[in-house]
């Protein structure tokens, strides 16, 4: 059996014994195509039409339950990029069909590496961390509620105040998780395109899966039980100031306290990396939390919380309690990714051992990054802080004829230009304007 290719616009035919039965992509004969395709490193389909480069991509796609991803820079691979689960379209001399089908847009085919490897994996990360931590920290909150039920004989009595309950998504856990689906990575750039292999773990699926919910599930149990056990059981012998016992909102505020700090350190140890930014925005959300509760104990006379945080914050109590249980709530969770790390690492952990010592220039500045560039690094570092300019061709910065290599040599940078820059620059050169009839000079 054979796969034979036709001249420009021809199907793919299948050749069985010499004679030429019928269309590869026949539907009697697409699941033989595609057995056949997943047996191979690699499948090239020579010269076939805009309507099948579609077919063979929305095969692989539905017959093989893959993910697939389709680039192209003409119109006749605007099929293709649409039928295809992520559409990349090259702006270019052909025109911009495929950068308007397209879901994301790229100046140079190099291109690709940086959306892949580096953007597009740091992106599933963030993805799947921001996901997962809000199933956690859902889950964590209900169960502290639901532990409350056993000892209110399954009244519906309320644990927590209503605006408390309204807020804690909204504002006391809300900024921090923007913060880890914007800024968190891994490694840098340079080490995701160093070590192409991480990006199977995006593949595989290795960081949102049954385990991954499975195992944040068992820590949300546990944290709710030692959240609520130790607020509800201590607060026994606590005592005020005026030596009365403390009441159902006084106790019910120091748990909210403790699940508040305990929610936030605990995305805080997913975090790869830890910016001043994860810091503000981690402290900023307890601190919003003390300046509502001790406004809102203050306002609302008529609420069982009146004067609540007061009357905490005169106690020993109280503060023991805020150290003690975030403490001992992520314990179990900080021992269990220790022994991760050290027993079951990702990828990615190893390639951070690997290179734990070196220093990470992205995002230095001008001051700080000169010194520690190899050559081809200060070339590139110099391109980027060059003016933007638009270019004629494609609107993509960069892409004009020699435009890199005059102005890196305005930097001082060696950027030898390309064979095709004369000819294209000298396409760039606007055309002379004829007088006009009766047009003097």
């Amino acid at each position: 059996m054979t796969i034979l290719r036709g001249t420009s616009g021809q199907k793919l035919a299948l050749l069985i014994d010499g004679k030429c039965l019928m269309y590869a992509l026949d539907p009697s004969l697409r699941s033989i195509l595609l057995n056949l395709s997943l047996n191979c490193n690699s499948v090239v389909c020579c010269r076939v039409s805009p309507l099948q480069k579609a077919q063979v991509t929305r095969l692989v796609r539905i017959g093989a339950n893959k993910i697939t991803l389709s680039i192209g820079d003409g119109a006749n691979d605007v099929g293709m990029i649409q039928a295809a689960n992520i559409g990349v379209g090259i702006s270019g001399l052909e025109g911009m069909q495929a950068v308007m089908a397209s879901d994301f847009a790229i100046a140079q085919f190099r291109f690709l590496t940086d959306l892949l490897l580096v953007h597009g994996r740091w992106s599933y990360l963030r993805l799947c961390k921001v996901v997962s931590y809000f199933f956690y920290k859902n889950l964590t909150f209900t169960l502290t509620q639901f532990w409350y039920t056993f000892n209110t004989g399954y009244s519906g009595q309320r644990f927590y105040d209503d605006w408390c309950q309204s807020l804690y998504n909204v504002i006391f856990t809300a900024l921090p998780v923007v913060i880890v689906g914007l800024l968190d990575k891994d490694v840098g750039a340079e080490l995701s395109k160093k070590y192409p292999q991480l990006y199977k773990e995006g593949v595989n699926n290795s960081f949102f899966n049954w385990k991954v919910v499975g195992i944040l599930a068992l820590i949300s149990v546990y944290q709710s039980i030692i959240v609520y056990n130790f607020a509800v059981i201590s607060s026994t012998a606590g005592l005020t100031s005026l030596g009365k016992m403390l009441g159902q909102w006084d106790v019910s505020t120091t748990a909210f306290t403790c699940l508040v700090i305990t929610v936030n350190l605990r995305l805080l140890m997913m975090c790869s990396t830890v910016t001043r930014w994860h810091i503000i925005s981690i402290g900023g959300s307890v601190l919003l939390w003390f300046i509502f509760i001790f406004i809102y104990a203050i306002v609302f006379v008529d609420k069982g919380t009146y004067f609540s945080i007061y009357v905490l914050m005169s106690t020993i109590y109280f503060y023991l309690m805020v150290i003690l249980i975030p403490t001992v709530a992520l314990l179990l969770d900080f021992v269990y990714q220790g022994f991760q790390r050290w027993l079951y690492p990702y990828d990615y952990q190893i390639v951070q051992e690997i290179h734990r010592d070196e220093a990470d220039t992205v995002g230095a500045g001008l001051l700080d990054i000169g010194g520690q560039l190899s050559p081809e690094d200060e070339r590139k570092y110099a391109f980027a802080m060059l003016p933007k300019e638009k270019s004629k061709h494609t609107g993509f910065a960069f892409d004009s004829p020699g435009y890199e290599s005059f102005f890196a040599t305005q930097q001082g940078v060696v950027a030898p230009q390309k064979a095709w820059d004369v000819v294209r620059r000298a396409s760039m050169k606007p055309k002379e304007k004829k007088p006009l009839l009766g047009e003097h000079h």
